[in-house]
Protein backbone atom coordinates (compact mmCIF):
# COMPACT_ATOMS: atom_id res chain seq x y z
CA UNK A 1 0.00 0.00 0.00
CA UNK A 2 1.47 3.43 -1.00
CA UNK A 3 1.08 6.63 1.06
CA UNK A 4 -1.51 7.76 -1.52
CA UNK A 5 -3.78 4.99 -0.56
CA UNK A 6 -3.95 6.61 3.09
CA UNK A 7 -5.05 10.15 2.02
CA UNK A 8 -7.94 11.70 1.80
CA UNK A 9 -8.83 14.49 0.12
CA UNK A 10 -8.58 18.10 1.17
CA UNK A 11 -11.68 19.59 2.38
CA UNK A 12 -11.78 23.56 1.59
CA UNK A 13 -12.61 23.69 5.17
CA UNK A 14 -9.82 22.70 6.52
CA UNK A 15 -8.27 26.27 5.95
CA UNK A 16 -11.46 28.04 6.98
CA UNK A 17 -10.91 25.96 10.35
CA UNK A 18 -7.46 26.57 11.01
CA UNK A 19 -7.84 30.22 10.21
CA UNK A 20 -10.70 30.86 12.66
CA UNK A 21 -8.80 29.02 15.58
CA UNK A 22 -5.92 31.41 14.49
CA UNK A 23 -8.06 34.13 14.41
CA UNK A 24 -9.64 33.50 17.92
CA UNK A 25 -6.47 32.55 19.32
CA UNK A 26 -4.84 35.86 19.11
CA UNK A 27 -8.12 37.68 20.01
CA UNK A 28 -7.79 35.95 23.19
CA UNK A 29 -4.01 36.72 23.58
CA UNK A 30 -5.34 40.68 22.93
CA UNK A 31 -7.19 40.09 26.02
CA UNK A 32 -6.55 42.13 29.36
CA UNK A 33 -7.59 38.88 30.84
CA UNK A 34 -6.81 39.53 34.24
CA UNK A 35 -8.47 43.29 34.01
CA UNK A 36 -11.19 43.16 36.90
CA UNK A 37 -14.04 43.86 34.14
CA UNK A 38 -12.69 41.87 32.04
CA UNK A 39 -15.65 39.77 30.27
CA UNK A 40 -14.42 36.04 29.76
CA UNK A 41 -17.48 34.49 28.23
CA UNK A 42 -17.41 33.22 24.39
CA UNK A 43 -20.82 33.49 22.65
CA UNK A 44 -20.65 30.85 19.83
CA UNK A 45 -23.64 32.30 18.02
CA UNK A 46 -21.91 36.07 18.42
CA UNK A 47 -18.33 35.07 17.15
CA UNK A 48 -20.00 33.20 14.00
CA UNK A 49 -22.47 36.32 13.29
CA UNK A 50 -19.11 38.89 14.01
CA UNK A 51 -16.38 36.58 11.57
CA UNK A 52 -19.53 36.26 8.95
CA UNK A 53 -19.18 32.10 8.89
CA UNK A 54 -21.54 29.33 10.63
CA UNK A 55 -20.96 28.23 13.97
CA UNK A 56 -19.21 24.56 13.12
CA UNK A 57 -15.67 26.06 12.40
CA UNK A 58 -16.45 28.29 15.57
CA UNK A 59 -17.27 25.38 17.57
CA UNK A 60 -14.65 23.26 16.54
CA UNK A 61 -11.92 25.91 17.39
CA UNK A 62 -13.13 26.58 20.70
CA UNK A 63 -12.29 22.59 20.98
CA UNK A 64 -9.10 23.59 20.08
CA UNK A 65 -8.70 26.02 22.59
CA UNK A 66 -9.77 24.31 25.17
CA UNK A 67 -7.14 21.51 24.57
CA UNK A 68 -4.43 24.27 24.91
CA UNK A 69 -6.48 25.49 27.86
CA UNK A 70 -6.75 28.85 26.86
CA UNK A 71 -10.61 28.11 27.16
CA UNK A 72 -12.97 26.37 29.35
CA UNK A 73 -15.84 24.59 28.19
CA UNK A 74 -18.79 24.43 31.09
CA UNK A 75 -21.68 22.00 30.48
CA UNK A 76 -25.07 24.39 30.55
CA UNK A 77 -23.09 27.29 30.66
CA UNK A 78 -20.92 27.96 28.23
CA UNK A 79 -17.41 29.06 26.83
CA UNK A 80 -14.88 31.07 29.21
CA UNK A 81 -11.44 32.26 28.79
CA UNK A 82 -9.30 30.68 30.98
CA UNK A 83 -8.30 32.89 34.00
CA UNK A 84 -5.67 31.55 36.66
CA UNK A 85 -6.35 31.80 40.23
CA UNK A 86 -4.51 33.93 42.16
CA UNK A 87 -2.38 30.78 43.45
CA UNK A 88 -1.67 29.45 40.14
CA UNK A 89 -0.46 32.57 39.10
CA UNK A 90 2.04 33.40 41.63
CA UNK A 91 3.29 29.71 40.79
CA UNK A 92 3.50 30.75 37.19
CA UNK A 93 5.76 33.60 37.87
CA UNK A 94 7.87 31.87 39.99
CA UNK A 95 8.59 29.11 37.77
CA UNK A 96 9.07 31.47 34.77
CA UNK A 97 11.59 33.43 37.67
CA UNK A 98 13.19 30.29 37.57
CA UNK A 99 13.48 29.63 33.53
CA UNK A 100 14.69 33.08 32.65
CA UNK A 101 17.25 33.44 35.68
CA UNK A 102 18.51 30.73 33.88
CA UNK A 103 18.45 31.54 30.22
CA UNK A 104 20.39 34.58 31.35
CA UNK A 105 22.59 32.57 32.45
CA UNK A 106 23.36 30.88 29.78
CA UNK A 107 22.94 34.17 27.19
CA UNK A 108 25.82 35.66 29.05
CA UNK A 109 27.75 32.35 27.25
CA UNK A 110 26.25 31.96 24.22
CA UNK A 111 24.87 35.24 22.73
CA UNK A 112 26.83 37.81 20.84
CA UNK A 113 27.60 41.10 21.53
CA UNK A 114 25.33 41.80 18.03
CA UNK A 115 22.02 40.44 19.92
CA UNK A 116 23.36 42.12 23.21
CA UNK A 117 23.55 45.39 21.22
CA UNK A 118 20.04 44.53 19.83
CA UNK A 119 18.90 43.81 22.77
CA UNK A 120 19.69 47.03 24.22
CA UNK A 121 18.30 48.99 21.07
CA UNK A 122 14.93 47.50 21.59
CA UNK A 123 15.07 48.38 25.19
CA UNK A 124 15.87 51.77 24.99
CA UNK A 125 13.24 52.49 22.11
CA UNK A 126 10.70 50.86 24.00
CA UNK A 127 11.03 52.97 27.04
CA UNK A 128 9.68 55.77 25.92
CA UNK A 129 6.64 54.02 25.59
CA UNK A 130 6.75 53.50 29.50
CA UNK A 131 7.18 57.39 29.70
CA UNK A 132 4.89 58.55 27.72
CA UNK A 133 2.63 55.81 29.76
CA UNK A 134 1.68 54.13 26.69
CA UNK A 135 1.31 51.06 28.76
CA UNK A 136 -0.20 48.75 26.55
CA UNK A 137 2.98 49.13 23.91
CA UNK A 138 5.03 48.87 26.14
CA UNK A 139 3.89 45.83 28.00
CA UNK A 140 3.98 44.13 25.27
CA UNK A 141 7.40 44.70 24.41
CA UNK A 142 8.45 44.14 28.13
CA UNK A 143 7.05 40.49 27.38
CA UNK A 144 9.40 40.47 23.99
CA UNK A 145 12.00 41.50 26.39
CA UNK A 146 12.11 39.02 28.38
CA UNK A 147 11.42 36.13 25.96
CA UNK A 148 14.25 37.27 24.19
CA UNK A 149 16.43 36.51 26.50
CA UNK A 150 15.23 33.04 26.94
CA UNK A 151 16.03 33.05 23.05
CA UNK A 152 19.37 34.05 23.88
CA UNK A 153 19.98 31.37 26.36
CA UNK A 154 20.99 28.80 23.45
CA UNK A 155 18.67 26.47 25.20
CA UNK A 156 15.74 25.66 23.10
CA UNK A 157 14.01 23.85 25.50
CA UNK A 158 14.17 26.42 28.36
CA UNK A 159 11.72 28.88 25.54
CA UNK A 160 9.83 26.16 24.10
CA UNK A 161 8.97 25.55 28.24
CA UNK A 162 8.23 29.90 29.26
CA UNK A 163 5.77 29.27 25.71
CA UNK A 164 3.38 27.58 28.20
CA UNK A 165 3.34 30.19 30.09
CA UNK A 166 3.00 33.31 27.78
CA UNK A 167 -0.67 33.62 27.36
CA UNK A 168 -1.31 33.96 31.15
CA UNK A 169 1.95 36.19 32.17
CA UNK A 170 1.25 38.38 29.16
CA UNK A 171 -1.89 38.97 30.66
CA UNK A 172 -0.35 39.33 34.06
CA UNK A 173 2.34 42.11 32.94
CA UNK A 174 -0.54 43.92 31.03
CA UNK A 175 -2.49 44.28 34.25
CA UNK A 176 0.58 45.22 36.11
CA UNK A 177 2.07 47.24 34.78
CA UNK A 178 -0.65 50.34 35.34
CA UNK A 179 -0.31 49.28 38.80
CA UNK A 180 2.24 51.74 41.18
CA UNK A 181 5.12 52.77 39.25
CA UNK A 182 5.52 49.93 37.86
CA UNK A 183 6.76 51.02 34.23
CA UNK A 184 8.92 52.96 35.53
CA UNK A 185 10.86 50.49 37.55
CA UNK A 186 11.06 48.03 34.95
CA UNK A 187 12.64 49.95 32.20
CA UNK A 188 15.63 50.97 35.02
CA UNK A 189 15.52 46.55 35.85
CA UNK A 190 15.79 45.66 32.19
CA UNK A 191 18.79 48.03 31.79
CA UNK A 192 20.29 46.64 34.62
CA UNK A 193 20.37 43.21 33.62
CA UNK A 194 21.34 44.52 29.96
CA UNK A 195 24.63 45.57 31.70
CA UNK A 196 24.79 42.65 33.33
CA UNK A 197 25.01 40.05 29.88
CA UNK A 198 27.03 42.81 28.23
CA UNK A 199 29.81 42.22 31.17
CA UNK A 200 29.12 38.38 30.71
CA UNK A 201 28.50 38.31 34.72
CA UNK A 202 26.37 34.99 34.69
CA UNK A 203 25.55 35.35 38.34
CA UNK A 204 24.71 38.91 38.33
CA UNK A 205 22.50 38.54 35.15
CA UNK A 206 20.69 35.65 36.96
CA UNK A 207 20.21 37.22 40.16
CA UNK A 208 18.81 40.26 38.44
CA UNK A 209 16.51 38.57 35.97
CA UNK A 210 15.13 36.69 39.17
CA UNK A 211 14.37 39.63 41.54
CA UNK A 212 13.13 41.45 38.86
CA UNK A 213 10.62 38.67 38.42
CA UNK A 214 10.13 38.37 42.21
CA UNK A 215 9.05 42.08 42.28
CA UNK A 216 6.48 40.73 40.02
CA UNK A 217 5.40 38.14 42.64
CA UNK A 218 5.62 40.91 45.58
CA UNK A 219 3.28 43.40 43.94
CA UNK A 220 0.54 40.26 42.67
CA UNK A 221 0.59 38.63 46.45
CA UNK A 222 0.08 41.92 48.06
CA UNK A 223 -2.67 43.60 45.67
CA UNK A 224 -4.37 41.39 44.16
CA UNK A 225 -6.63 40.44 46.73
CA UNK A 226 -9.71 39.68 44.48
CA UNK A 227 -8.64 37.42 41.81
CA UNK A 228 -10.11 33.93 43.76
CA UNK A 229 -13.54 35.35 43.48
CA UNK A 230 -14.02 36.45 39.97
CA UNK A 231 -11.05 34.24 38.90
CA UNK A 232 -12.79 30.95 37.79
CA UNK A 233 -15.15 30.66 34.87
CA UNK A 234 -17.49 29.25 36.53
CA UNK A 235 -17.84 31.95 38.65
CA UNK A 236 -17.96 34.33 36.14
CA UNK A 237 -20.92 32.17 34.77
CA UNK A 238 -23.02 32.70 38.07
Amino acid sequence: MSIGDKLSPIQESFTLKDHTFTVLRNAILDMNIYDRDADLRLDERQLAERLGISRTPIREALARLAQEGLVQIVPRKGVFVCRKSRKEILEMVVTWAALESMAARLATEHASDADLKALRKFAMKHSHDAVRADLEEYSDANIKFHQTILQLSGCALLSTTADGLFVHMQAVRRRAMGEGNRASRSVADHMQIIEALVARDADVAARRVREHTMQLHAHIAKTWTRLETIGSPNAAAN
